[in-house]
C-alpha cells in the first residue's frame, strides 16, 4: 500500500475503518508554527459521521491526539503524528463481506492484490474513514495558506441532475469562500440546495444513493506556484483529489466545456488594473503552463453515488467461486457528497502547501 505522498510535505497515513485507529505522521513543517487546536476541530466536525439524516449514522467524534511533534501550542519541527481512535465500529456487520465481493468497492480488488489478507471490515484501507487524517493534515495546511492570505472554500455545484450556479457566475470573495465553509450544507442558492437535500433523502428511503459535483476555489494566490508537467499545479492537486474514495474525475477552469470554445473565446485576455495584471475570462482557472496565474484557481471534483446500498444487488462469492445475491447491512450515507468537501479542500491546502515550499527550497 502507498501511504505516503509529497516532496516538501511528507504524509504516511495508517489504520484501517474498523481497526484500532487512525491516524498520519507529518514531516516537513517548520518548527514554531502556532496551531489553531479549535480550527482543526472545526474542519474535523465537518467531515465526522452521525451528525445529519443526510449522513451514515456511524457516530465518530473524530477526536485526535497528537503524539508528537508539538509542544507548548507549537509544531517543534520534527515530524508531528496524531492519532484518531475508532470508537464506533460495528465490525459484525461485515463478516458475510469475507468472501461475497461488494458492487462498486474494493472487495474484490483489494482481495487480489493483498492476497486475500486485507481488513475487509467497513472497507478497511480502501474505506473513506481513512480520510479524517488526512482533514487534519488539511487543517494545518489551512492555517498556514490563511497566514499568507490564502482562501480555499467549495460548493455543492451538483446532486445527481440538480444544478447550481457555477463561482463563473457571482463575485467571488473571500467572504463568499469563508461563509461556505461554514454551512453544513453549502450551496450558493439555498432554494437550489434544498431540493438536493429533499433528493438526498428521498433516495435514502428508496435504499439507494446519489452522486455529485464539487467546486472549489482557491484565492489569493501568488502567480508563478508550480512547474510545466510532472510538478504542474494540475497533476500535483489531482493526484491527493484522486486519493480520496469515490472521485471518479476533476476538471480545472471550463474544464472539459472549453472543448466547445473556438480559441478567440478559450483565451483568456490580459489587462493591467492598478498596476496589477490580471485576465478578462478565467476560462483556464488561474493555471497556464501548470503554474499559477494570480487568477482564482477553481477546479471541480466528481463524487460517485456511495457503493453501499442496501438493495439486493448480483455478486459473487470468491471462495465458492459462484454467483451470489448481496444485501449490504451497515450504516452508510445515501450521498458522501457533503462530507467529501472538506477533504477536497484539505487535499487542494495540502498540495499548495507542497508547492509552495518548492519555491522557498529553490
Amino acid at each position: 500500500m502507498s501511504g505516503v505522498w509529497g516532496k516538501n510535505i511528507k504524509l504516511s497515513i495508517f489504520g484501517e475503518s474498523h481497526g484500532r485507529a487512525i491516524g498520519i505522521t507529518i514531516d516537513g513543517l517548520e518548527p514554531g508554527i502556532l496551531l489553531d487546536i479549535d480550527a482543526i476541530k472545526a474542519e474535523m466536525d465537518r467531515r465526522a459521521p452521525g451528525r445529519s439524516p443526510l449522513a451514515s449514522a456511524r457516530k465518530e467524534s473524530d477526536t485526535f491526539e497528537i503524539l508528537s511533534g508539538y509542544f507548548n501550542d507549537r509544531t517543534t519541527g520534527t515530524p508531528l503524528c496524531a492519532m484518531i481512535r475508532n470508537t464506533d465500529e460495528h465490525s459484525k456487520d461485515y463478516s458475510n463481506l469475507k468472501t461475497l465481493m461488494r458492487p462498486g468497492h474494493a472487495d474484490y480488488t483489494g482481495n487480489i492484490r493483498y492476497n486475500g489478507f486485507n481488513d475487509y471490515r467497513g472497507g478497511g484501507s480502501f474505506s473513506g474513514r481513512i480520510t479524517a487524517p488526512l482533514v487534519f493534515a488539511g487543517a494545518i495546511a489551512k492555517q498556514i495558506l490563511a497566514s499568507k492570505g490564502i482562501v480555499i472554500g467549495s460548493h455543492i455545484i451538483s446532486i445527481e441532475k440538480i444544478h447550481e450556479s457555477s463561482f463563473e457566475d457571482i463575485h467571488l470573495t473571500n467572504e463568499v469562500l469563508k461563509k461556505l465553509s461554514k454551512d453544513a450544507f453549502p450551496v450558493i442558492k439555498k432554494e437550489i440546495g434544498d431540493k438536493m437535500q429533499e433528493l438526498i433523502l428521498q433516495v435514502k428511503k428508496d435504499l439507494d444513493s446519489v452522486g455529485g459535483i464539487v467546486e472549489t476555489a482557491i484565492l489569493n494566490l501568488p502567480v508563478g506556484i508550480g512547474s510545466p508537467f510532472f510538478d504542474s499545479v494540475e497533476s500535483h492537486l489531482s493526484q491527493l483529489i484522486f486519493s480520496i474514495p469515490a472521485t471518479k474525475g476533476i476538471e480545472f477552469g471550463k474544464g472539459f466545456d472549453i472543448t466547445e470554445l473556438k480559441g478567440s473565446e478559450a483565451n483568456d485576455e490580459f489587462y493591467i488594473e492598478n498596476d496589477i495584471i490580471k485576465t478578462s475570462s478565467n476560462n483556464n482557472g488561474g493555471i497556464l503552463g501548470g503554474i499559477t496565474s494570480g487568477m482564482p484557481l477553481v477546479f471541480r471534483t466528481a463524487i460517485k453515488p456511495t457503493a453501499s446500498i442496501s438493495r439486493s444487488q448480483h455478486t459473487i462469492d470468491i471462495k465458492k467461486r459462484e454467483n451470489s445475491e448481496l444485501i449490504i447491512k451497515g450504516r452508510h450515507d445515501p450521498c458522501i457528497v457533503p462530507r467529501a468537501i472538506p477533504v477536497i479542500e484539505a487535499s487542494a491546502a495540502i498540495a499548495i502547501l507542497d508547492l509552495i515550499l518548492d519555491i522557498k527550497t529553490s
